[in-house]
């Protein structure tokens, strides 16, 4: 389980496809402390981490997560959001976040606000997934706040720490970004069409 909240940047280092899973090497400040068999969050989507080398450490991610992600739009030298999962104790900064992504979405808009950022998505509605005015969503494994909520399409807006420090300030028109929707608002959603 994760919060939403970025530990760090990290940057692909190398891409190796192998049958239908694509490893991926990541270059992290925290490598060092980390440990075979350790889930770590890339762009909100938990992998496992199978070889650690030097300040490097790769992951594996299946057919099925390629296509239901963007990592297999990655390129040697992108920048992935990183996040550790939570210990027992831990504050929950964010919100409850699984690593579980529910699909893409792609960014239409880019709009600065004297100082902060409102990113606005495009995603297919036909997969039922909900957002709701002022819920939590994860974007590319960042906890944010949904504001002009529409059945397939809202906005977030980003403080300057959050543009700094994860890979927002790549994102542009066109982007493809990974979401996970509200746990809460999932099961929640599922009872009442029962």
């Amino acid at each position: 389980m994760f919060s939403g909240i970025i530990e760090t940047l990290g940057e692909v280092v190398d891409l190796e496809k192998e049958q239908s899973n694509l490893h991926i090497t990541v270059k992290s400040d925290f490598t060092n402390e980390l440990k075979i068999d350790q889930s770590i969050a890339h762009n909100g989507v938990c992998l496992t981490v199978v070889n650690i080398k030097n300040e490097n450490y790769t992951v594996t991610a299946i057919d099925e997560t390629l296509m239901k992600t963007n990592l297999g739009k990655l390129n040697v030298g992108d920048k992935v959001n990183l996040e550790r999962c939570l210990r027992v104790g831990d504050r929950l900064d964010g919100h409850i976040v699984q690593g579980h992504v529910d699909q893409t979405a792609v960014c239409v808009d880019v709009k600065e606000a004297n100082g902060s950022w409102m990113y606005t998505f495009e995603y297919d509605a036909s997969k039922n997934n909900i957002n709701v005015e002022k819920g939590s969503i994860c974007i590319n494994g960042v906890s944010l706040t949904v504001v002009n909520s529409l059945k397939n399409r809202f906005s977030a807006c980003i403080i300057p720490y959050t543009y700094e420090h994860t890979n927002f300030k790549n994102i542009k028109s066109g982007t493809v970004v990974n979401l996970e929707f509200d746990i809460l608002g999932k099961y929640i959603s599922k009872l009442m069409n029962k």
